[in-house]
């Protein structure tokens, strides 16, 4: 059996900021979005860096949640141009500001720490044989797997890695190979070239990793509209796949769970175009009887 829940937004602790205040982070879109309902709530601004490589989609949502975008090129996480590090200088030039960071803040684990991992334990009884999910800041993977395995040691987690990340092969080589990465992903916001500060302290949790191609992605894309009426994006269906995997792997009866992170909604003038599929070499990918939903140009 497997189990999907639907990821929360970051809950970060800000507590030096003041009525009026900025909240600066980049981000590749999705933590964006849900600081910026935030602070259209609470009356902060909100100032986002993020690749230019990201979805017209959630850069328009962004702003009309009313969050100040800078989409800047994208770069990798030693070049002092990455998106991180441009937030980083623009909220220390401001006053009463912070920058989340939410790659490194803690309090992103402590909060899946805290409440993701029990509502899992909750929602399943204690039944979870597995925990599988993508990395991106790792907090989600890092604070589930932590609070499962204090409960239960023999819950395995899996992490879900795409094209383009370096956590596949550290994880396969026992934290000896970090730097090997090939290729790119048609997903948004997950992997990294990076061990970060809120995985750090679980990696030896981490049993097992598993390589999810932008092909069966893509795949699980269309099976979950189709099959489930589940419109979720790159991200989720990867996550969905790792699940397939894991169930595999670990055998029959097992329960596994994973995360729904992303909505198709946020990525469909790519998903759901014939053009963009094609361009990416992924239309092939799509089995002939799905591909009826191919709707976009």
């Amino acid at each position: 059996m497997i189990i999907v829940i639907i990821n929360r937004h970051l809950h970060f602790y800000i507590g030096e900021l003041k009525a009026g205040g900025t909240v600066v982070e980049g981000t590749a879109g999705n933590t964006g979005i849900g600081l910026a309902h935030v602070c259209r709530s609470k009356g902060y601004k909100c100032v986002i860096y993020m690749p230019n490589t990201q979805s017209q989609e959630k850069i328009d949502l962004l702003r009309m949640l009313g969050a100040e975008v800078y989409p800047v090129p994208a770069v990798a996480f030693e070049n002092p141009e990455n998106y991180n590090h441009q937030a980083r200088r623009h909220a220390e030039k401001l006053p009463n500001a912070v920058w989340t960071n939410q790659f490194d803040n803690i309090a992103n684990r402590r909060a899946h720490l805290e409440t993701t991992g029990p509502e899992i334990w909750e929602q399943t009884n204690g039944l979870v044989d597995g925990f599988t999910c993508s990395t991106g800041t790792g907090g989600t993977l890092a604070g589930v797997t932590r609070f499962l395995k204090e409960k239960n040691p023999k819950v395995k987690s899996f992490i879900a890695d795409p094209p383009g990340s370096v956590l596949y092969n550290y994880f396969k080589s026992g934290g000896k190979v970090l730097n090997e990465r090939s290729g790119s992903s048609i997903t948004e916001g997950i992997g990294q070239g990076r061990v970060t500060t809120n995985l750090q302290p679980d990696v030896d949790l981490i049993d097992d990793a598993l390589y999810i191609s932008d092909e069966k992605s893509i795949e699980m894309v269309y099976r979950l509209l189709d099959e489930e009426g589940l419109y979720v994006g790159a991200s989720t269906a990867l996550n969905v796949v790792a699940a397939v995997e894991m169930a595999k792997i670990l055998g029959p009866g097992k329960k596994i769970v994973t995360i729904l992170c992303d909505g198709a909604y946020r990525y469909q003038t790519r998903l759901f175009s014939r053009k963009w599929l094609e361009s990416k070499e992924l239309l092939h990918a799509i089995p002939e009887h799905l591909k009826k939903y191919i709707v976009l140009p």
